[in-house]
């Protein structure tokens, strides 16, 4: 494939049947695991009235800091009118820096300040005890594979994205 994932072909996926019904449970599962993975951020993030987008920034800034307003918009997928509304008051709240770019002064580079690093750990701890707990009960070759379905679904514009950041840390 162009995005340099394997062909579906090569990983005998065509070996793999399922009906409607296991794939409609496979959805659902997917929904409600999403609920449960984003509930502890929730409870976090209503004390301080913000919400999946604020947490989502704080992620992505923290994951790659100085990153530019346009390298997160393309993480994101949203519109620049949405992101400036939640980085004003990450910014106005002494979580977020934005710098002017040294090279391209039209830049600006988003930083987390020690509050934004504290709200970030206490967001992913809440995350990562949820993955890691499942994480051990599935066992290593369930969370390859969980991985791997996960990849899989990506469009080859976010899967782009998503190894850009991995090879960041």
């Amino acid at each position: 494939m162009a995005d340099g994932r394997t062909p579906s072909s090569a990983r005998g996926d065509s070996l793999l049947f399922l009906t409607d019904e296991q794939l409609r449970q496979g959805s659902e599962a997917m929904f409600f695991a999403y609920r449960g993975f984003t509930a502890d951020p929730d409870r976090i993030l209503v004390d301080l009235a913000y919400g999946r987008a604020h947490h989502r920034a704080v992620h992505f800034i923290n994951r790659a800091p100085g990153t530019t307003v346009n390298n997160l918009l393309d993480i994101l997928g949203v519109t620049k009118q949405s992101l400036n509304r939640v980085l004003r008051t990450l910014i106005s709240d002494g979580l977020v820096e934005s710098k002017v770019g040294r090279n391209d002064k039209r830049e600006r580079h988003l930083h987390l300040t020690e509050a934004g690093q504290a709200l970030e750990q206490q967001l992913s701890d809440a995350q990562r005890a949820r993955l890691r707990a499942a994480f051990r009960d599935a066992g290593p070759e369930a969370v390859a594979g969980f991985r791997t379905v996960l990849e899989a679904m990506m469009d080859p514009e976010m899967y782009n994205s998503y190894t850009r950041l991995r090879e960041t840390k």
